[in-house]
């Protein structure tokens, strides 16, 4: 079933929200959620690390399976949650990228972004049907290239504050001006790079979730000595550095790519009912560019969130997995309709937004 969450009737069509599915259909959410378990795929020339949550014998509604693709310097974890909110309708697979996570690194350390959707389009090909793709931040943006490349794989698409250009001269948005100085000068930030690596994998884990959350302060104990266990087993990989590096590289040269070849093409030519979620309060890609993302794709539609920062999926699992599957009944019925402008939150948002459980990281 959908509920429309419009508080005023009388919106015109261009304001209208996504359809939300009703809160029923969110499967339980922990405090923590536990990681799910995960298994080793051969994809091509690389080993890709992969989580799997079951879904449902006899789904209520339309089911299928969902995969999800992870931000930069993060990891299949990233979806525990959603997930979770997920899986009464919803098989879910979610992909470490290459170097991340605990999948191994690609093959001569290519880590551009051709090269990461390069694996997960491998990996959906080896499934055997058309899925429900979901991405976040860089996975957003690889993401947008798995659909343009191959549409018969993706039956709808989410983008979850997806990287799309946004060269703003703010280094503030890395957080600290050491990371800044590591990864915008990668060839003097040798030391900075060094500095930042011997940190305690906690103080690094606070100082990402104060640049992803708009509240970090909303992430319970155990749910951070959790995600530490997971950034701890990750400093002791040797690739990791490189990996983290690599990514940001070829992102930001994605950003510079002009015409045909840049993202912006790229959305243009994504077919799929698309789902694009932004948080009014995300530090690292300006929720200014939501609403030219949403315009670029044919059939996309844009939710904006009040106090909600890069992590939609990680902040707001339950309304985030009611918007999901909503674009899923939606899709179904062949009813999704193309909002084509941005218009801000819409009125009640804030209340809706701040009305569900507390996340685990």
């Amino acid at each position: 079933m959908l509920v429309d969450v419009t508080i005023t009737p009388t919106l015109p069509d261009a304001v209208c929200p996504v359809p939300l599915a009703d809160a029923a259909e969110v499967g339980p959410i922990g405090s923590p959620t536990p990681h799910w378990p995960g298994r080793r795929v051969a994809v091509g020339d690389v080993t890709l690390h992969v989580r799997e949550t079951p879904g449902p014998t006899s789904p209520a509604g339309p089911g299928g399976t969902v995969v999800f693709v992870h931000g930069l310097g993060g990891s299949a974890t990233n979806w525990t949650d959603l997930a979770a909110g997920l899986s009464g309708r919803l098989r879910g697979l979610a992909v470490d990228l290459p170097g991340f996570g605990r999948s191994d690194p690609p093959p001569a350390d290519d880590y551009s972004l051709g090269a990461h959707a390069d694996a997960v389009l491998g990996f959906l090909a080896g499934l055997g049907e058309p899925v429900h793709l979901v991405g976040n931040s860089l996975g957003g943006a690889v993401a947008l290239l798995v659909a343009a490349r191959r549409p018969e794989l993706v039956t709808t698409l989410t983008l979850v504050s997806p990287a799309m250009p946004d060269l703003r001269p703010s280094p503030t948005r890395l957080g600290d001006p050491r990371v800044a100085l590591a990864f915008l000068l990668p060839a003097v930030g040798g030391g900075r790079r060094a500095e930042l690596a011997a940190e305690d994998a906690r103080v690094r884990l606070r100082r990402t979730m104060r640049l992803c959350y708009a509240d970090p302060g909303q992430v319970s104990d155990a749910a951070f000595d959790l995600a530490a266990s997971e950034a701890a087993e990750r400093a002791t990989l040797p690739w990791s550095a490189a990996a983290l590096q690599g990514s940001f590289t070829g992102l930001v040269g994605t950003w510079l790519v002009p015409g045909r070849r840049s993202l912006w093409a790229t959305a243009a030519r994504v077919t799929a009912p698309t789902l694009v979620v932004w948080g009014e309060r995300d530090r690292l890609v300006s929720v200014r560019r939501a609403a030219r993302t949403a315009a670029a794709l044919p059939a996309g539609r844009l939710l904006r969130l009040p106090g909600v920062g890069h992590v939609a999926q990680m902040e707001r699992p339950a309304l985030v997995s009611r918007a999901v599957l909503g674009l899923v009944d939606a899709a179904t019925a062949g009813s999704w309709v193309v909002a084509g402008s941005d218009v801000g939150a819409w009125p009640g948002a804030e209340i809706l937004a701040g009305a569900v459980e507390a996340p685990s990281w």
